[in-house]
């Protein structure tokens, strides 16, 4: 089973944008021209957390810390699990965020979040996780490989969930 990661960085904007979130335009791979928050795959070894902070370093340059996890989502492709993604939020980070070969970063403000431009499962599970609540969600797809290209058909969600 693959395993991965989402990082949520979240900062007050100013009066006119309010609550902003960091989000990235992937630029290749899985999901390449749509908006999600840094993250990626864990290599061996490493926690979903180790993860988070690394994945966020290398694709936007920020340091982020006191990471959140605010859901774990399962996605099954054809009936099977094809990956398990730890959703992390936070208020804590240094840097400034930059654009890398993968990633060109945003500051989002939360109420103008692109969900036409994102996974279709995310405009279910996002806005709560980004108001602060916690979720465990089961998202179901069909038509095989690769995973952007099957159709959504389907998601079970429990909210309030501890980590």
């Amino acid at each position: 089973m693959l395993e991965t990661t989402l990082c949520f960085p979240l900062q007050d904007g100013s009066p006119e944008t309010g609550r902003e979130v960091l989000l990235i335009e992937k630029r290749r791979g899985l999901g390449e021209g749509w908006y999600n928050g840094p993250g990626g795959k864990c290599e061996p070894g490493e926690t979903p957390r180790e993860c988070a902070v690394r994945e966020t370093q290398e694709e936007v340059g920020l340091e982020v810390h006191d990471l959140e996890k605010a859901g774990e989502l399962t996605f099954l492709l054809d009936g099977d699990t094809h990956s398990v993604c730890h959703v992390f939020r936070t208020r804590s980070f240094t840097g400034e965020p930059t654009a890398s070969d993968e990633a060109h970063p945003e500051w989002v403000p939360v109420e103008d979040v692109p969900y036409d431009r994102m996974w279709d499962d995310d405009h279910l599970w996002l806005p709560g996780v980004l108001e602060g609540q916690t979720v465990v969600g089961e998202f179901r797809f069909e038509g095989g490989e690769p995973l952007d290209e099957a159709e959504f058909v389907g998601h079970d969600l429990e909210w309030d969930r501890s980590f």
